[in-house]
């Protein structure tokens, strides 16, 4: 399918897998509409953007995890891009301790923004795509969300319900041409990954921001008679 001209709105887009989407978009010639909490990330990734590629690329910087925030996110890049063919559910945080040992408020923390707020802004973008009959949507999961593991109950909990949520939601919409996929990378090399903890590995093995925004930008790209349900991308050999 051919990108150029489309419009694509982003979330958690200032870092990480959600800049490396911006970046392959805009080299297709998408215009982008971007959403992440930090305003300072989002205007040097537009001023950036737009004047490398030649392309609209509109900011939001709002808290998706809040509705009312992420509902006028979406109603202002909408409003000034007059469309949206592309949502990418990017945002997400992580946060690992046993289920006893992990702050209530935390666990409750990454729900409302992993699993709700990509119900919120999802849930602002559809009626625009279920108006035009045709949409693309991309949930940005995680293999947690397909296998628990110790210290994972709140990030585990949130991938899952997120893949429970894009296969429901693919089941609502097909019949109105709309795609919805989900993505399961294993642990990326990204600074969120690194600040949870996470074992990172060397940069020249392990999974790059980069590899995951050019596995969404193969499954936009297939013809719009077929979709990928579900694409996994895991590091070849991380030790």
């Amino acid at each position: 399918m051919e990108l150029q001209n489309k419009t694509a709105i982003i979330t958690g887009a200032g870092k990480g897998i959600g800049k490396a989407l911006a970046v392959a978009l805009a080299k297709e010639g998408v215009n982008l509409g971007l959403i992440a909490r930090t305003a300072s990330d989002l205007e040097s990734l537009q001023q950036e953007l737009g004047k490398t590629y030649g392309i609209k690329v509109l900011i939001a910087p709002a808290d998706i995890s809040e509705q009312a925030e992420a509902a006028a996110a979406v109603s202002k890049l909408i409003g000034e891009l007059g469309s949206a063919d592309i949502l990418i559910n990017n945002a997400g945080i992580a946060q690992f301790g046993t289920l006893m040992d992990m702050d209530p408020a935390d666990w409750e923390r990454i729900i409302r923004i992993n699993l709700m707020g990509t119900y919120y802004v999802t849930r602002a973008v559809l009626p625009h795509m279920l108006e035009k009959q045709s949409g693309d949507i991309i949930n940005v999961a995680s293999t947690a969300g397909e296998r628990g593991f110790a210290t994972g109950s709140a990030y585990c909990a949130s991938k899952f319900a997120l893949l429970g949520l894009t296969e429901s939601l693919l089941q609502e919409v097909r019949k109105s041409n709309i795609r919805v996929v989900a993505l399961t990378p294993s642990t990326v090399n990204t600074e969120l990954a690194e600040k949870a903890g996470l074992k990172i590995g060397d940069e020249d093995r392990m999974m790059q921001p980069e590899d995951v925004a050019e596995l969404a930008l193969a499954t936009l790209k297939l013809p719009k008679r077929v979709f990928v349900k579900t694409a996994g991308i895991w590091t070849t050999n991380p030790q």
